[in-house]
């Protein structure tokens, strides 16, 4: 039987691009994980989820087993409409659509938007994560760098005028992680956050906001585009994998309802009412402000003590951006860091190499992300120490 025959074009196409999750190193057993973009394990709510799941099967019993799933899945609309708020995004029930995870929204935002002569428009370096599932729909790019203020917006507006002088297609949509992105730790300035809106209008295209680590300010909060979007561009993404849990995959989409409802045609019941229901009872019975600002102080203390264990343990030729919230800190290197990795992790260390957050990975050889929120205070002196040491080695 020849299987190849069986399989779609379109998944022929997809399947030439590199496997999903490629970028993710082999670590040895007690290597100091600076990779793992994870929560501190520690912050895992692992007793208040345990209670949360007794007082709902308890409740409800069969309810949340069942395919529709518990009256709770309703409650938890209500629960983020009531988060946006707080930060400044008013949204209807008609407006949002609950996700298995910010991935899976960027997925379903990307199935309807996308087909195999898009272009779109996206950040360099961007989450390798959305690069994977883009690639899956279109070949068709344009990037455009950050720096340590975020987007270079003044770049992408000389670009797109250039694009529409020749004729040249314009981008359906920009991805832009905006507040603490990931992999830079940079958050865009307000300024260049007014000008990618007026962007978004003069030259008639979407916003996909990755809004993952917004509520992880050190210092101060700043506002997302979705709550600065008068005309409706912005489909904004967002999850409580960052601030409650990973593995429960909750995430969501707000956005216009014709793009929700088509989003929702795709999805169908390919949801987790027992997940939903589950986080549900675990936010009604937790004070959120409380944990967040948990969240906050713990991950301010991890990144200061990488930033000073940089400053005493990395050769000066290697600078870095000085993140205001998140999970990350972006090191450029004088090495090729995927080479460096293999030496790196046989000493005790991994990071995530920077060719995976960029397109053309030739742009990223001599970059490297570092994640503070998994590892603990000790093991990130440690492994930075290490790290320090092959790079002088390399040097």
């Amino acid at each position: 039987m020849n299987i190849d025959s069986f399989i779609s074009k379109h998944s022929k196409e997809a399947l030439k691009n590199d496997p999903p999750g490629e970028w993710m190193p082999t670590i040895p057993d007690g290597c100091i994980r600076l990779s793992s973009g994870y929560p501190a394990p520690h912050l895992m709510p692992v007793e208040e989820i345990k209670a949360a799941v007794a007082s709902l099967l308890e409740e409800e019993k069969d309810l949340p087993l069942h395919y529709l799933g518990s009256p709770k899945k309703k409650k938890l609309d209500e629960l983020i409409q009531e988060r946006l708020t707080q930060r400044g995004i008013q949204v209807s029930e008609e407006e949002l659509l609950i996700t298995s995870g910010a991935c899976q929204a960027i997925d379903l935002i990307a199935r309807i938007l996308i087909d195999d002569q898009t272009l779109v428009a996206i950040e360099a370096p961007t989450y390798m994560e959305a690069i994977e599932i883009f690639q899956n729909y279109t070949h068709h790019f344009i990037s455009i760098p950050v720096d340590e203020y975020g987007l270079q917006t003044d770049l992408f507006e000389d670009l797109l005028e250039e694009r529409k002088r020749k004729g040249l297609s314009l981008p359906r949509f920009l991805y832009t992680i905006p507040t603490f992105q990931n992999p830079t730790g940079t958050t865009m300035t307000e300024e260049r956050r007014k000008h990618v809106l007026e962007l978004a209008v003069q030259y008639n295209f979407l916003i996909l906001e990755d809004d993952a680590y917004g509520e992880l300010y050190f210092n101060k909060q700043s506002t997302p585009l979705k709550a600065m979007d008068p005309d409706g561009r912005v489909l904004h993404v967002g999850s409580l994998s960052k601030v409650v849990a990973p593995g429960m995959r909750i995430g969501w989409t707000v956005a216009a309802p014709e793009f929700i409802t088509a989003m929702a045609w795709f999805k169908k019941d390919l949801g987790h009412p027992f997940a939903q229901a589950t986080m549900t009872a675990y936010l009604e019975r937790t004070d959120m402000k409380e944990r967040l600002e948990t969240l906050r102080t713990t991950y301010q203390a991890k990144c200061s003590v990488l930033l000073s264990a940089l400053e005493e343990y990395v050769p000066k030729s290697v600078s870095w951006y000085i993140p205001e919230g998140g999970y990350f800190v972006w090191l450029k290197v004088a090495a090729d860091t995927s080479e460096l990795l293999a030496q790196a992790t046989e000493e005790g260390v991994s990071f995530i190499p920077g060719k995976y957050f960029f397109l053309n990975q030739e742009e990223g050889t001599g970059y490297l992300r570092l994640s503070f929120s998994y590892a603990d205070e000790k093991d990130i002196v440690e492994g930075i120490k290490i790290l320090g040491k092959v790079l002088r080695e390399v040097e």
